[in-house]
């Protein structure tokens, strides 16, 4: 929120400059100010946006004639203000000029911003981003999801250029990455992102430094219950080391999203059972591939392990003669996707899978695509945040309301 904030206090200064006709400490030349013209600190107003509530926004007021004038900015903002966290810091992060964010601000906000109100904007949004993700935890979660999502980085080469003005520019190449991320589960439900760094693959050296910096952040292995994850090789390793004593469930969605490379699509149907029309082999195969892989998510759909077990049983007795290969391929290792079952019933929708953390990354992802390739790795993680932060505003919200009854 400390974006947001600085982004109303700096356009509120701006524009009671601009009704002044002098800045902030400025002379303006005529004399003794009177009372209307001369400022008085300022009065705390409560503000709701789609980025949280501010508390206690800082409005600058005069000494007197406060009642008399009206706060276009303010009026605006409040009318657009779900953009200005995006339109402002994304376009910043991505590699505009402080004068171009200006200009491309100006249909929005008017020309109350200056250069010097826009750099202090950003400059609050870089360092929100770098104390989130350097801040002690105060607690460790019990459970947590970890997964990872692949991003374009532009890295600088030892090459150069010139470009039209002649001047010489450092040669850049996109390299694939990774950010490494953590999601905490608690207890009640609540969930949020707790870590997240760019790592160059997902092997077990970078996971192992990933759980360094969440230890040196204050994490305590010890109380660390269950981690849910899709079952990496480099995770597990690392896993086996930095964490031992944690029970470990594989990702249910993951493990379904397996067997369909195994079938087989032995003896296919040829009518459709709902309509007895005749259907292609394409249609046969997506019928097969929907069927099988709906008997495998109803496993663990069960409340409780046993169920699970006699679910998983009728499923091997079922597809046994049609996708021996794919049973196969499922059942072996299934014990550690059924861990969630040790669990408190309430929380196995959240952590039965990685579809809170993957859901997350869809949010993240659509950004990403819309920008291609991020000019550097600050620029990414800040990007990410960003997205963390309206996303994580957006299902408190939701909960909230819920909660509420509306």
């Amino acid at each position: 929120m400390t974006g947001v904030t600085a982004c109303l206090e700096a356009a509120l200064r701006q524009e009671l400059s601009e009704h002044l006709g002098f800045g902030h400490y400025e002379r303006s030349g005529c004399g003794p100010k009177p009372a209307q013209a001369l400022r008085s600190g300022y009065f705390r107003r409560r503000v709701t946006t789609d980025h949280g509530d501010i508390e206690a926004l800082r409005v600058p007021k005069l000494r007197s004639g406060n009642q008399k004038r009206e706060w276009h900015i303010l009026t605006r903002y409040q009318r657009c203000l779900q953009y200005v966290l995006d339109s402002l810091l994304y376009l910043y992060v991505l590699g505009l000029s402080l004068r171009d964010l200006q200009e491309a601000l100006l249909i929005l906000f008017g020309p109350v911003l200056s250069v010097g109100a826009i750099n202090q904007v950003t400059l609050a949004a870089q360092a929100d981003v770098a104390a989130w993700r350097q801040r002690p935890l105060s607690e460790t979660p019990p459970i947590l999801l970890v997964d990872g999502v692949w991003v374009k980085i532009l890295y600088p080469t030892t090459e150069t250029w010139l470009d039209r003005a002649g001047h010489t520019r450092q040669q850049q190449r996109v390299h694939e990455r990774v950010i490494l991320a953590a999601l905490a589960i608690w207890p009640d439900g609540r969930s949020h992102v707790l870590h997240y760094e760019v790592a160059e693959a997902e092997d077990e050296a970078n996971w192992r430094r990933f759980w360094h910096h969440l230890r040196h952040r204050g994490l305590d292995p010890a109380q660390v219950e269950l981690v849910v994850s899709d079952g990496t090789q480099g995770l597990l390793a690392a896993l086996a080391t930095e964490l031992p004593q944690t029970k470990l469930q594989r990702c249910t969605v993951h493990k379904v999203r397996g067997l369909e490379r195994y079938l087989a699509y032995r003896d296919l149907a040829t009518v459709n059972p709902a309509t007895g029309q005749s259907w292609t082999e394409s249609q046969a195969k997506a019928h097969r591939q929907a069927t099988i892989c709906a008997d495998a998510h109803d496993i663990f759909k069960a409340s409780t392990r046993p169920d699970a077990q006699q679910r998983l049983q009728a499923f091997s007795d079922k597809w046994q003669p049609l996708e021996p290969a794919a049973v196969k391929n499922f059942t072996w290792g299934l014990k550690r996707c059924l861990v969630f079952y040790d669990f408190d019933p309430a929380l196995h929708p959240l952590i039965h899978s990685t579809n809170l953390l993957e859901r997350f990354f869809r949010e993240f992802r659509a950004k990403s695509d819309e920008i291609g390739s991020f000019p550097n790795e600050p620029s990414c993680l800040t990007i990410f945040y960003l997205v963390m932060v309206r996303d994580h505003t957006k299902h408190h919200r939701l909960t909230f309301a819920k909660n509420q009854g509306h």
